[in-house]
């Protein structure tokens, strides 16, 4: 069998033999790669003409919509993908995080974009900022989708994850990509993209697939192009360094493997559940994908009275581990991903063993299906660092099961010890006690792109020392590399240009589709409520007439709300504060604003959804003129669902002033408006 590249809207078999490729549990040949042939920057201009034109007509709702269409199709095929994940050595736990996982990134992105970004192609950013004395010049700041090629190149270990969790932002953004995976499992991604081609449901162009060698790819990007890099430091740092980056000042976003940590707090004594669930999770990471993950527990530093008791514990656990064929429902561990991958780990614990002590180690473990000849089985091994802070184990990395134990004596050297690895994914931090933990964000938060705190409380629920997810950055610092993906709409935003726009509040208001402070707001021939979804307009604006606040007012709103707050209640009790007298409650005076604004007849209108931004910014006496300006601010398109009336949800701002016109509150009140019936 022949992998195929998919380019250029065609099915394409590269030139000449290949590197092969080899089933990393028998390893037999499974087939060849080869992108030999194909014109790189032909491909790249493709994507930018092709992909990205009919992408960036679509709105992020749609694009939402898109992605959870193909999340669905890609569950339903999910079975195949397992079968030949096995091949790869991964065990079904192992697979379920690399195929469920990536899929499951797009169902996060797709409801990102459907529930935190507007139905258009634009996405403004924060609030305006007022830029001149009367207010009739503004600033923003907006998001639009650059108009090149996120160029993905990834990683053996996750040969699904690593494609799903990056196209699932960029294609939010509105850019196309070309996915290049590692050459060893790309067996595996070129059967999820078939799939993916084959379903119909992305624009053409949006998805390109290159197997075996990408040579000269990066020779061809562009100014508005976003390459993504997951792998080795030293490979990463090579791709970062290509002249056509830099010279183009093309984005260059690399996670890179390092020397994660889980710090054991001096408080988890063997017995209590903090040391049970160390234990396991240090053991979990060593064993869970043959330990070749990037976010892996490569240093497990723990209280220097506590190495021998958390050596046993190890040792124990790990004793049980099954090895084998991962087809067996016996076998907890599968093999490495190549016979080339085993060899690098075998180099890197002979290296780590200089300065080390091992601790556990089994070379004769029995096997339960596969070769261990030709396949590329390894036991776990685990060490213990013998000079803290002068060992190999700071900066060696061996890339399968394998672990270092670290001790330390007190709260700040376990923070240096975690500090020493110059930057990683992520550190985890087992302890019940909050005031070490607060210690250690403060301490190594900077050395770290994401903090995991376990305890008791939460550890049902918890999702692991080694599992990103969608909604939270993935990425780290110095050795880790810099960068940055998924963490929701932050992942987004990579793929995107944020301009700033200076101009009256009328324009810009027509330029993000929400209306600006100062902006142009025409009255409206009926009530706003008696308009539907469609005809509503921003800036359009109903001005009430006027309600004058009594004592009666006050009291009643006392009584019915149990609201008794001095303020409202007690004429005597003034002295020290700065109300002068007796107040309407803020809430009374936004629920009379609501009595002024809304039309009470049967309408459009179906429902109030909420308020936000709520705002009480001058008390209001007995005796004072209250009068409402309800203004369209937003309109949030909804999608349509079948048995449910066809709706949108529209902001309104509502700013209630007083007899001298100054503002005495300010809120964004949200109503489900129906849109027009379809003939």
């Amino acid at each position: 069998m022949k992998l195929m590249n998919y380019c250029q809207g065609q099915w394409i078999e590269g030139k000449g033999e290949g590197a092969p490729l080899y089933d990393a549990v028998y390893g037999d040949i499974i087939g060849h790669a080869s992108s030999d042939g194909l014109d790189f920057g032909e491909v790249l201009a493709y994507a930018r003409q092709t992909g990205a034109q009919k992408l960036q007509k679509m709105t992020f709702h749609e694009r939402g919509r898109a992605l959870k269409a193909l999340a669905l199709h890609l569950m339903e095929k999910k079975k195949s993908f397992y079968e030949i994940s096995y091949r790869t050595g991964a065990t079904k736990i192992d697979s379920w995080i690399d195929i469920e996982g990536g899929i499951g990134n797009l169902f996060a992105m797709a409801s990102k974009g459907r529930r935190e970004m507007p139905d258009d192609i634009i996405y403004t950013d924060g609030k305006a900022e007022i830029l001149s004395k009367n207010g009739s010049f503004i600033g923003h700041h907006i998001y639009t989708s650059k108009k090149g090629v996120a160029v993905h190149i990834n990683a053996f270990n996750f040969p699904v994850w690593g494609m799903l969790e990056k196209i699932a932002v960029n294609l939010i953004a509105g850019v196309p990509a070309v996915v290049k995976p590692a050459t060893a499992t790309s067996y595996l991604t070129e059967a999820v993209v078939k799939e993916i081609i084959a379903s119909g449901i992305l624009p053409e162009g949006s998805l390109q697939l290159i197997c075996g060698s990408a040579r000269e790819l990066l020779n061809h990007v562009e100014s508005q192009d976003v390459v993504t890099f997951t792998g080795s430091a030293s490979t990463g740092m090579m791709l970062k360094s290509n002249k056509r980056i830099i010279e183009k000042a093309v984005p260059f976003n690399m996670e890179a493997d390092s020397l994660n940590c889980s710090i054991l707090g001096p408080k988890a004594e063997p017995g209590t559940p903090e040391f049970d669930l160390f234990v396991k999770e240090v053991a979990k990471e060593m064993t869970v994908k043959t330990g070749q993950k990037c976010t892996a527990i490569r240093r497990a530093i723990v209280p220097e009275n506590r190495v021998e008791a958390v050596t046993e514990a190890l040792k124990e656990r790990l004793a049980k581990i099954v090895i084998g064929d991962p087809k067996n429902e016996n076998v907890r561990m599968g093999s490495l991903a190549s016979l080339d991958q085993r060899e690098e780990v075998l180099q890197k614990i002979a290296q780590l063993k200089e300065s080390c002590e091992l601790l556990y180690e089994n070379k004769d473990f029995a096997l339960e299906g596969g070769d261990k000849e030709k396949g590329a089985f390894i036991a776990p091994t685990l060490l213990l660092s013998k000079d803290a802070f002068n060992a190999d184990v700071h900066s060696l990395e061996a890339f399968g099961p394998v672990s270092t134990l670290i001790p330390y004596k007190d709260a700040q050297e376990a923070i240096n010890l975690a500090n020493k690895g110059e930057g990683s994914l992520v550190g985890s931090v087992v302890t019940h006690d909050p005031a070490f933990a607060r210690t250690v964000a403060i301490g190594a938060g900077s050395h770290h792109g994401r903090l995991y705190f376990l305890d008791r409380d939460c550890a049902k629920e918890a999702t692991g020392h080694g599992s990103p997810l969608p909604q939270l950055v993935h990425g780290g610092p110095g050795r880790a590399g810099g960068g940055e993906e998924m963490g929701g709409l932050r992942g987004v935003f990579h793929y995107m240009q944020r301009t700033a726009i200076q101009g009256h509040p009328t324009t810009l208001g027509k330029v993000t589709g929400v209306y600006q402070p100062g902006g142009a707001r025409p009255e409206s021939d009926k009530h706003p409520f008696r308009y539907h979804f469609e005809e509503l307009e921003i800036g359009q604006t109903l001005t009430t007439h006027k309600r004058t606040v009594t004592e009666a007012d006050i009291v009643n709103f006392a009584n019915v709300s149990w609201d008794h707050f001095y303020a409202h209640t007690d004429d005597t009790s003034f002295e020290g504060t700065f109300f002068e007298r007796r107040v309407a409650h803020g809430y009374f005076i936004i629920s009379a604003a609501a009595g002024l604004f809304v039309d009470p007849g049967k309408g459009p209108v179906l429902a109030n959804y909420g308020v936000d931004e709520l705002r009480f910014t001058k008390p209001v006496y007995v005796g004072a003129t209250i009068q409402v300006r309800l203004t369209c601010k937003e309109k949030i398109n909804q999608e349509d669902r079948e048995g449910e009336t066809p709706r949108g949800v529209v902001k309104w701002q509502v700013e209630v002033t007083d007899e001298e016109n100054e503002i005495v509150a300010l809120g964004t009140i949200l109503t489900m408006v129906a849109k027009l019936p379809q003939e």
